[in-house]
């Protein structure tokens, strides 16, 4: 039996193991946390959960075809709960509130009441989101590959897909922000700025729209840990193994072809590698020498990665009467990493069971931008520590001017810095998306590289912008191509 070794336990990585396990290999994933999840995760803080990673999922409901793939490696099945928040967004500026409701023509109603004066846009908006709603990404085999089961775009779902695409070149030549100057009013201008991100083009914010719209963009059940963890439970129920504390330094390769990985400076032998580690940072640290093939070059110069900054406090009090999800714009900005930051967004999992005592609430906040050479800079100079509690500080005092409700009410606070995502990730500055920008159209790069045989790549980074559907369809072709090279019959079980 072909022995498979996949680095990292993330979503990619365990979505390669299932599948690999289902086609017949012998796999074991070497994880150096000592949980699964990767950048999909959550952790505890005294009584608190804190999600710190998926806020929604792509294929959460049974009517969009990446469903099945969720449900063939574990991740969701009928007795998982999915949380349908609507109005899924708020935004709230001079006293003024925009919701971001699932329904396009209560959407449209709700803007036409805030902003009459952009009657052109809105009806543009919502008729391009209604264009939107088939367009997906399917699931589809790879060309030669044997499987038993076939998967593939029906004619159905490419009709459905048609309407959007005289309109992706609309979107994909414009940023968020330059969007959003289309709008003359200033609260609709600044929710739609910012729902996905300014320097992102608007294609990504219009297919989130339209995402929700389609009914589609729940939050399961347990949020990331809890999908991570019924997926190692489908892996390990499969008969594959989990080795976790084990921190892969490099992939062995002899005679031009991957042979194994080295923990420790022990050689794991294996007759194939697949490496679900950002694939940014792996392809220079695991690798002697460095791959330097074209599009590893390309991938080197041209990512631009999403960086982020991660506060959660657990409040001793019921704030289920807040949004869920909400963002403002503070008069006094915030300094977080070295960067002013005036817009504060806010996650609110108050209704969500088990992740706060009776009577309390969990709060995350999530800031971007690239903080990591002013936090690196602190752990350098010995104030890390101070930095942090000084930050979140700040948070919980701009949350009590906001909130008045959770003033002296907070019980734990945790800051998770780029340097924190890098410490458990190993991935380039902690980062685990991509931004794409202006003009892109979601670049790929290729899952098997040339220049080593028995090697594979999966990940987010091999798609812009990443998400986990990227992860998880990578790591599903991943395997394709294994079964492809190993004349293995690929095979998906539900």
């Amino acid at each position: 039996m072909t022995k498979v070794v996949i680095v990292g336990a993330g979503i990619a990585g365990l979505t390669a193991g299932v599948y690999a396990r289902q086609s017949g290999f012998d796999v074991t994933i070497y994880e150096s946390h000592v949980i699964p999840g990767g950048a999909s995760t959550s952790w505890r803080r005294k009584w608190y959960l804190f999600e710190g990673g998926m806020h929604w999922l792509t294929g959460s409901s049974p009517q969009i075809s990446f469903n099945k793939l969720w449900r063939e490696v574990g991740a969701l099945d009928d007795t998982v709960n999915i949380y349908n928040r609507d109005p899924f967004f708020t935004f709230e500026h001079q006293g003024r509130t925009a919701c971001l409701y699932r329904d396009v023509d209560k959407l449209r109603r709700h803007f036409m009441e805030i902003a009459p004066e952009d009657e052109k846009e809105i009806s543009s908006l919502c008729k391009d989101v209604k264009k939107f709603t088939k367009f997906g990404m399917p699931l589809t085999d790879l060309k030669g590959v044997k499987v038993k089961e076939k998967s593939g775009m029906s004619l159905g779902a490419l009709i459905g897909m048609l309407p959007a695409f005289p309109r992706l070149s609309y979107y994909v030549n414009q940023t968020c922000r330059e969007y959003a100057q289309r709008f003359k009013n200033p609260l609709l201008r600044l929710m739609l700025e910012n729902l996905i991100g300014a320097e992102y083009n608007a294609v990504s914010m219009i297919v989130t729209i339209a995402t929700l719209a389609s009914g589609d963009g729940g939050y399961p059940e347990g949020g990331s840990l809890g999908m991570a963890g019924r997926m190692a439970k489908t892996f390990k129920k499969l008969g594959g193994r989990i080795e976790y504390g084990k921190l892969v330094s490099k992939v062995a390769v002899q005679n031009g072809a991957a042979c194994g990985v080295i923990i420790n400076g022990e050689q794991i032998p294996a007759d194939a590698v697949i490496v679900t580690q950002d694939t940014l940072a792996a392809i220079d640290s695991l690798f002697d020498p460095p791959i330097t093939e074209p599009w590893a070059e390309k991938m080197r110069t041209s990512t631009k990665p999403v960086l982020d900054t991660f506060i959660g406090v657990g409040v001793k009090a019921d704030l289920s009467h807040l949004p869920e999800s909400v963002t403002f714009v503070t008069d006094e900005p915030l300094l977080c990493g070295g960067i002013e930051e005036s817009l504060i967004g806010i996650n609110n999992y108050a209704g969500y069971e088990g992740y706060a005592p009776a009577g309390c609430s969990s709060i995350t906040c999530i800031f971007g931008g690239d903080s990591y050479d002013y936090w690196k800079t602190c752990r350098e100079n010995g104030t890390y520590t101070a930095e942090k509690q000084k930050l979140a500080e700040a948070f919980i005092r701009l949350l009590a001017q906001k909130y008045p409700e959770t003033a002296g009410k907070i019980e734990v606070w945790d800051v998770a810095t780029p340097l924190t995502y890098e410490r458990y990730l190993h991935s380039y500055k902690g980062s685990w998306m991509s931004v794409m920008e202006k003009g892109e159209r979601g670049e790929s790069y290729p899952i098997q590289p040339q220049s080593i045989k028995n090697l594979y790549f999966a990940g987010q980074r091999l798609m812009k912008p990443g998400g986990l559907p990227v992860a998880a369809e990578t790591g599903r072709k991943a395997v394709q191509h294994l079964c492809r090279d190993t004349d293995a019959v690929f095979q998906g079980n539900i």
